[in-house]
C-alpha cells in the first residue's frame, strides 16, 4: 500500500517543521479564526500575506541552519464538516484547498534551494483534536478523507500528513485513502499527559496497530499537540514501533488538551526548555529527526529547537 514513487527527502540528518499555525496567527497576528480554521484566509489577500509572513518565519530558520523543511498547507480544517460549518462546499474545498498548496509553491520557488522544501499538505481529524468521541471505522474514515487528500494530491504536495489524530481507525482510514491516490502519507497521533491516545490507547499498539492493517504503508509515524513530558510517558524501550516513530511536533505547554481547551490566554512556555526537551528525546530515540511545533510555539521555539537539535 505505499506510493509508487517513494519520497525524496531533504539531505540532511534533521527536518524541521513550522510551528503552532492557528495559535500563531490568533494571539500574536490577532486573527479571527472561526472553528480554528486558517484556510478561509486564503480567499483574501491580506489573509494569504499573514500566511506568507508566518512561513517565511520559519523558511529564514531552516536555511540559517542549513535544514530541510517540511511546511503544512493551512488546511487542518479543510475537509467535508469543518467546511460545511463555515459554508464551504465541495467545490469551494477544493478550490480553496489548491490555493494553499499554490502559496506554498510560490514560496518554495523563491528560495535559493527549493529542493530543501517540502510541502504537505495538512489533514485534521473529522472531530475534535482533543477528543475521540467521533469514532469511525476504517472504511468510514478512509471515504470522509478521500476527498480532501486526493485534491491534495492532485495539487502537487509531496506528501500528505495527518496531525492530531485521535484513534487508530481513522489513522488507519487516512492511510488507505492516501494509498489510493499514490502519494505518500505521513500519521501523527496525539497523546494525553499520560502518552496514550485520546482513545485511550497506547502509543505503541496504535503505532503497531496501524502498521499491521496497511502493510507499513505510512510513510512515517509523528506525535504532535503534546508537550515532550507527553511524550516521555509513552516511551516503551522494548517496543519496536518507537523505530517508526521518526516527528515530533511539540506543544508548548505542558497543560493537558482539557485545560488547553479551557485557556483564554496563550501558554507560550520557555522556548529553551522545550528545545532542551525535545533534544533530550532525540537522544532516546535515534530516529526522531523531523522536529517542529504545535500548539503556542512559534519561530523563537522552532529556532531553539533548530539551535539545540541540530548539532546533534
Amino acid at each position: 500500500m505505499t506510493p509508487t514513487t517513494p519520497l525524496a527527502l531533504p539531505d540532511g540528518p534533521m527536518l524541521l517543521t513550522d510551528g503552532g499555525l492557528e495559535t500563531t496567527l490568533i494571539f500574536h497576528e490577532g486573527l479571527d479564526l472561526p472553528s480554528f480554521a486558517a484556510f478561509p484566509l486564503l480567499a483574501s489577500e491580506p489573509g494569504r500575506d499573514a500566511l506568507r509572513r508566518y512561513y517565511r518565519a520559519y523558511l529564514a530558520i531552516a536555511r540559517r541552519h542549513g535544514l530541510g523543511i517540511i511546511l503544512e498547507t493551512a488546511t487542518w480544517r479543510a475537509s467535508a464538516d469543518w467546511g460545511a460549518l463555515l459554508g464551504y462546499d465541495a467545490a469551494a474545498l477544493r478550490d480553496i484547498t489548491v490555493a494553499a498548496v499554490d502559496l506554498l509553491r510560490e514560496l518554495r520557488d523563491a528560495e535559493a534551494e527549493p529542493s530543501t522544501v517540502l510541502i504537505s499538505g495538512c489533514v485534521g481529524p473529522r472531530g475534535d483534536g482533543y477528543s475521540a468521541d467521533l469514532r469511525m471505522t476504517p472504511d468510514e474514515a478512509a471515504a470522509y478523507h478521500h476527498a480532501q487528500i486526493a485534491t491534495l494530491a492532485a495539487a502537487g504536495v509531496d506528501l500528505v500528513s495527518a496531525h492530531t489524530i485521535t484513534h487508530v481507525e481513522e489513522a488507519i482510514g487516512v492511510v488507505r485513502a492516501g494509498a489510493s491516490v499514490d502519494v505518500a502519507t505521513v500519521m501523527s497521533f496525539t497523546v494525553e499527559v499520560d502518552g496514550r491516545l485520546p482513545s485511550g490507547q497506547p502509543l505503541t499498539e496504535a503505532i503497531l496497530q496501524l502498521d499491521d492493517a496497511t502493510d507499513a504503508g505510512a510513510l512515517h509515524l509523528m506525535v504532535n499537540c503534546a508537550h515532550p513530558t507527553h511524550l516521555e510517558a509513552a516511551l516503551d524501550p522494548t517496543s519496536p514501533a518507537l523505530a517508526r516513530l521518526r516527528g515530533f511536533r511539540a506543544n508548548a505547554s505542558t497543560m493537558s488538551h482539557a485545560e488547553l481547551d479551557e485557556a483564554e490566554a496563550l501558554d507560550a512556555g520557555d522556548p529553551h526548555d522545550l528545545a532542551q526537551r525535545v533534544a533530550a528525546l532525540t537522544a532516546t530515540l535515534p530516529a526522531l529527526t523531523v522536529l517542529g511545533g504545535c500548539c503556542g510555539t512559534d519561530d523563537r521555539h522552532i529556532a531553539a529547537i533548530a539551535a539545540a537539535c541540530a548539532p546533534r
